[in-house]
């Protein structure tokens, strides 16, 4: 079977690349181009069924990510079932499935049948924790134990992984070199790899044998996103040697991994000011050979804990106008507790307004919608409005629940309505009233 990077080199347009083009408005042609560049990935395991084909990158409308998952204090097997239904109806494009406790490959399995958008996990999580459970001592993670675990998980139907291959000794000296972080380790799968590194004197499997990994993700032509393991967990950190050091490697496995036949992305970067974001990306695309880019974040601010999803969402507006590909959310809960229901859709409306905005700026001939918008809220036409809205059932409670007296004004501000009275003085004005919905 041949991947998706495979077939585009091959000069053939899949059925999945018939329905990215169809669904962001290309030709199938410069799909197949960009995805035999490396520059647009479609995550596709093709051992799972009715999976919505979903494009990451170049040129694309910019994706978003939802993370659900277990704990050892929180474990419920229908909670992350409603959860990630609830993420994929609020409009996530993917599904990051993280349990950590709990019958691990149950949860896995009933949470891909819940969903048809593409599912995603981080491999290690599973590895650490049931080599805990057997050994009492998560060092003792034997590779091979980790390699037929990432191909049972990927029988089960994942279309893409995030593994940790950049992390080595060499990342982890710069490390302990620059006296460690402010910070300290922000990924729960980096940091256990780091550990079981220092327990053993072994350099990382994943990148020691970093071709076995890509022919394991090409047999189900799996997306291989290569984790950041060393992001950075508070804005101080940011661009530190170490973070930089798996930065380097990781763009250069994107590289490797491509040559092979298989799809890459590289993640970054974790906790960053906003004036260091632009930068990031600029990295991230130059070295990788401008490899699709999925953005953990960025959170521009550590004060934020409670409504992080907002600090999120304005880091994740930024980097989506500088050229993110697919950025993973962020709930109200990070930083302090498991999310609910509830915070996995706040988390996702949040982050799907914030690529809204940065696609604005990254694309401005996909404007048309806002302008539809603007005309029919300055009409007051309010069912028209709702057409264009990311929100309309929220847009329309809250309007029906504060009624106005008159039905084209709102309550913001009744009889003193600014739209009504323009409306009467520049009606015969008016030039720009004939423009067609757009799919832009």
């Amino acid at each position: 079977m041949k991947t998706q990077i495979e077939l585009a080199r091959d000069g053939i347009i899949s059925e999945q690349m018939n329905q990215v083009a169809n669904d962001e408005g290309y030709s199938p042609e410069t799909i197949r181009v960009l995805v035999a560049k490396g520059e647009i990935v479609i995550p596709n395991n093709p051992s799972r069924k009715n999976q919505k084909a979903v494009g990451i990158g170049t040129g694309l409308r910019t994706k978003v990510n939802a993370s659900i998952g277990t704990s050892s204090d929180i474990c419920s097997i229908e909670a992350e079932i409603k959860k990630a239904i609830a993420a994929q109806e609020e409009g996530a494009d993917t599904l990051m499935e993280l349990s950590a406790d709990g019958d691990l490959d149950a949860i896995r399995r009933e949470v891909i049948k819940a969903v048809h958008i593409p599912v995603g996990n981080v491999p290690l999580y599973q590895a650490f924790k049931e080599t805990g459970r057997k050994y009492h001592n998560p060092a003792k993670l034997d590779p091979e134990f980790l390699f037929d675990l990432i191909e049972k998980q990927l029988e089960d139907g994942l279309s893409f992984m995030a593994i940790h291959c950049g992390i080595n000794q060499y990342t982890i000296e710069r490390l302990r070199k620059q006296g460690f972080r402010y910070g300290g380790l922000a990924s729960k799968g980096g940091t256990f790899m780091v550990a079981w590194m220092d327990a053993t004197g072994k350099e990382n499997p994943l990148y020691e044998q970093f071709d076995r990994v890509c022919a394991l993700m090409k047999k189900y032509d799996a997306v291989l996103s290569l984790g950041n393991g060393i992001r950075a967990g508070a804005i101080h950190d940011s661009h530190d040697r170490a973070q930089m050091a798996e930065m380097i490697i990781n763009c250069e496995l994107a590289e490797l991994g491509r040559e092979q036949g298989c799809q890459m992305m590289v993640e970054g970067p974790g906790h960053v000011p906003m004036d260091e974001i632009e930068g990031n990306i600029m990295l991230e695309k130059r070295m990788s050979g401008n490899a699709p880019y999925y953005v953990l974040g960025p959170l521009p601010a550590d004060t934020g804990a409670g409504y992080d999803h907002i600090t999120a969402a304005i880091g994740a507006a930024t980097s989506s106008w500088h050229g993110a590909d697919l950025v993973c959310y962020i709930t109200p809960a990070e930083h302090l507790a498991l999310p609910n229901e509830q915070d996995v859709r706040e988390g996702v409306r949040a982050t799907r307004l914030a690529v809204r905005i940065g696609d604005i700026a990254k694309y401005p001939n996909r404007r048309e919608n806002e302008k539809l918008a603007a005309m029919a809220r300055r009409d007051m036409r309010w069912e028209d409005l709702e057409k264009y809205l990311l929100f309309p059932e929220i847009a329309k409670k809250m309007r029906v629940g504060r009624s106005p007296r008159e039905e084209k004004t709102c309550t913001m501000c009744g009889d003193f309505c600014a739209m009504k009275k323009g409306m009467e003085v520049f009606q015969n004005d008016i030039k720009y009233d004939k423009i067609t919905p757009s799919n832009l």
